[in-house]
């Protein structure tokens, strides 16, 4: 649904985003012999927990996926504690040559414990690309691997100059990428953000984006795409800004006998310490992206460049009621979004088991 008002900006939801993902998820799974089976793990009492595996058993049954929702500890039973058996239903789900996907309802002990046991889950069976190995290719911008890649501890990159079309080349997958960021940036090519005349792994070239909130779930994540996409990203988090580029501080030397072309970025975003502050940092994006999980924080619309494009990912909203008076285009939500990427991901990690 889209709906505009007098000198506001559009208001975009995320239902006309995700209409694109769910026909090429139904075609996919259509081409299927073998329907993808996900498994759900709950171990906590959480609302959001609860609610957000009710939502993926109902988009998974209304697309014909299959899926098991597995509880354990608290959400199994009131004698046993948040989190208890978590460990065990996922090595479970591991060790099961059924089960195609594993998705775990985070949180539940808190970021370190949460960190180890998206590590236990196996890398192919991560439909949230949350194991260290998917993080590494994303930070490193490799964008295809051979699945036996995973097996070993690092993948052979292959630089974006070197892509010349996002289909992955003989021999090789695209590799899983975490599902919310991966949301948002489909979310952003949707807004035309990304420039599809541009070379592909380039498209966001010429945008300033300021991404607020540095997890290694979301907001790290995400601003490593984006400046791998060709972006420069100010990535602001509560004690310090970055910057993430792939162009260099320094003028390519003419001289040089390297091609002008190769010289234009670096083969993965480099991370930079900034000295701008946060208003600073909003006067010049293009796009502003918040991530906080706090009823309370609020961007400053008067902040806010004329005319910017805002995207709201945390469960509150963290952008002021009128930020359409300055933002020409506001996406309250992704959540929608988000689940069909976990969805391509299942399919994708599917092509893993059988090569």
């Amino acid at each position: 649904m889209t709906t505009a008002s007098p000198r506001k900006g559009l208001l975009i939801k995320a239902d006309p985003i995700a209409a694109q993902f769910r026909d090429e998820v139904k075609q996919a799974l259509a081409q299927l012999s073998c329907r993808p089976k996900l498994v759900g793990i709950l171990a906590t009492t959480s609302a959001p927990s609860k609610s957000y595996a009710e939502f993926t058993r109902k988009q998974c049954e209304e697309l014909g996926f299959d899926f098991v929702l597995k509880t354990t500890g608290a959400a199994a039973s009131p004698e046993l504690g948040e989190g208890d058996g978590v460990e065990e239903a996922i090595i479970e789900a591991n060790e099961d040559e059924s089960i195609h996907g594993i998705m775990v309802y985070f949180p539940i002990f808190g970021a370190q414990q949460d960190h180890y046991l998206q590590q236990v889950v196996s890398p192919f069976k991560d439909v949230e690309g949350l194991h260290f190995k998917f993080h590494y290719n994303l930070y490193h911008n490799i964008r295809f691997i051979e699945p036996k890649s995973l097996l070993g501890s690092v993948a052979t990159p292959i630089a974006p100059t070197e892509l010349e079309t996002e289909e992955p080349p003989a021999g090789t997958v695209k590799s899983i990428i975490p599902c919310t960021p991966l949301a948002i940036v489909k979310s952003l090519e949707f807004t035309g953000v990304y420039n599809r005349i541009l070379p592909y792994g380039d498209r966001a070239y010429g945008k300033t984006i300021t991404v607020i909130n540095r997890s290694e779930v979301v907001g790290r994540p995400l601003a490593a795409l984006l400046a791998n996409d060709g972006a420069r990203v100010m990535s602001v988090d509560i004690d310090s800004i970055q910057e993430y580029t792939k162009r260099p501080r320094v003028a390519s030397n003419p001289s040089s006998s390297e091609s002008m072309t190769a010289q234009r970025y670096h083969p993965r975003h480099i991370v930079h310490p900034s000295n701008l502050t946060l208003h600073e940092c909003l006067a010049i994006s293009d796009v502003v992206i918040s991530a906080v999980p706090s009823p309370t924080y609020k961007i400053k619309t008067e902040w806010l460049k004329d005319g910017c494009i805002c995207v709201n990912v945390a469960s509150d909203k963290n952008f002021e009621k009128d930020v359409r008076d300055k933002a020409s285009i506001y996406i309250p939500a992704v959540g929608k979004v988000t689940i069909f990427m976990l969805l391509r991901n299942l399919l994708r990690l599917q092509q893993y088991q059988q090569v």
